[in-house]
């Protein structure tokens, strides 16, 4: 796989020493068992994959370049280039303005930007919409475009999907960047809709069946379907695609749901089934895959607490800390400066969107294990910080140093 030019001060001596080991060992990435790093007084289990994926490196690094070719220009952003608030940080530090927030809000009106100015394209993409605004304000929006090609992977699935007369289920969270850029797409070339949980998806079948009154569908799913859509034909046909950042056991049991409601209703089998449901293949890409499945296979390790680092916006994290509340304390932090001392630390909540306070969230024992992983949007020098943070607390540790030594 390529690899890109990503400035320094996002990579990590420890985290670099870590996956070089893991690869060489594992080159065809089957070894899902996390990386032990023993410390004397506390264990870190560190995930097997995590960290920044390649349509993230990708995005860094066009947008890094296009800063230093472009010394004389104003750059702006459509939105967060990712979600990551350190790395926003960085790019607005260079003079890079935002065009909108990350909901699409508008912070700088499209009327501000002209030809002679670059607008960068974050990963998520954007919708044909905007595309159309950037180029009538003669904007080369390939040019600077970063959207990830996992995503464009799912727009392409969706139009063709679209071109056998199916209507498009998008799994998804309806404010999110790539979602809304998705549901342009799809809508472009077929009805569509999108659903965020498996309850929406169970709302869904009945008006698939007739259970609930066509009419209360408009309200139901409100700004998530397409204009014109009609709820009397555009639910004959169906086919499911997702954010690709989504869990991906919900989506397949959104899909699962979904197909044997058509099965039921138009009385299929396996021969038949193509006429009602769509045969597409998960859209989930493959580092949210890996992530996830890192994380299940990290959670049945012996440990007392888990650790998950990213921005409290990121959608592929909060999955991350989804699977890990299920059986263990878990913190999510943006940073190790969150990480106050021994006793107390400062989290997101993320169902309630906000930080909380927790004290006393290191059990007071001779060895302790932490799990510890972060979203596909984190720099691994966060990583690094947040071990060393922890570290400071464990007078008597090998050193950092004397860890990276035993992966090389």
């Amino acid at each position: 796989m390529k690899s890109f030019e990503v400035p320094i001060i996002y990579r990590s001596p420890l985290i670099t020493a870590i996956k070089t080991k893991r690869k060489e060992l594992d080159k065809l990435k089957k070894d899902f068992i996390p990386t032990l790093l023993d410390f004397g007084p506390f264990h870190v289990y560190l995930a097997r994959h995590f960290g920044f994926c390649y349509g993230v490196e990708n995005a860094i690094e066009i947008a890094f370049r296009t800063i230093e070719e472009n010394p004389e220009k104003k750059i702006y952003l459509l939105s967060e280039m990712i979600h990551n608030p350190q790395v926003n940080a960085d790019l607005q530090s260079h003079g890079v303005e935002f065009l909108q927030d990350t909901y699409g809000n508008q912070l700088t009106p499209f009327e501000k930007i002209s030809a002679n100015d670059i607008v960068l394209i974050p990963a998520f993409g954007t919708t044909l919409e905007i595309e159309n605004k950037l180029r009538q304000a003669g904007i080369q929006t390939e040019k600077y475009n970063t959207t990830c090609p996992f995503v464009e992977k799912v727009w392409n699935r969706s139009e063709m999907i679209a071109k056998k007369n199916y209507t498009i289920i998008i799994h998804g969270k309806p404010r999110h960047e790539e979602t809304r850029a998705t549901f342009s797409h799809a809508a472009y070339n077929a009805p569509s809709i999108v659903i965020k949980d498996i309850r929406e998806a169970k709302e869904l079948a009945k008006y698939i069946t007739g259970e609930k009154n066509s009419f209360s569908f408009y309200d139901d799913f409100k700004n998530q379907y397409s204009e014109g859509f009609d709820i009397s034909k555009d639910l004959q046909r169906i086919g499911v695609v997702n954010q690709t950042t989504m869990l991906a056991a919900d989506t397949q049991a959104i899909a699962d749901l979904l197909k044997q409601t058509m099965i039921n209703k138009y009385n299929l089998d396996d021969d038949t089934i193509e006429e009602r449901f769509a045969d597409t293949r998960d859209t989930l890409c493959y580092a949210t895959n890996d992530n996830q499945t890192a994380v299940t296979e990290m959670l049945n390790t012996n440990a007392d607490l888990a650790i998950v680092v990213g921005g409290y916006n990121s959608s592929n994290t909060s999955h991350l800390v989804e699977l890990c509340e299920q059986k263990l304390p878990t913190y999510f932090i943006n940073s190790e400066e969150k990480i106050l001392s021994s006793k107390d630390i400062l989290h997101y909540n993320f169902h309630k969107k906000e930080e909380l306070l927790t004290s006393n969230y290191l059990p007071e024992k001779e060895s302790v294990n932490i799990l510890v992983t972060s979203g596909a949007s984190c720099p691994d020098a966060l990583v690094e910080g947040v071990i060393k943070k922890l570290l400071s607390f464990y007078p008597g540790s090998k050193t950092i140093d004397e860890v990276i030594k035993e992966f090389q």
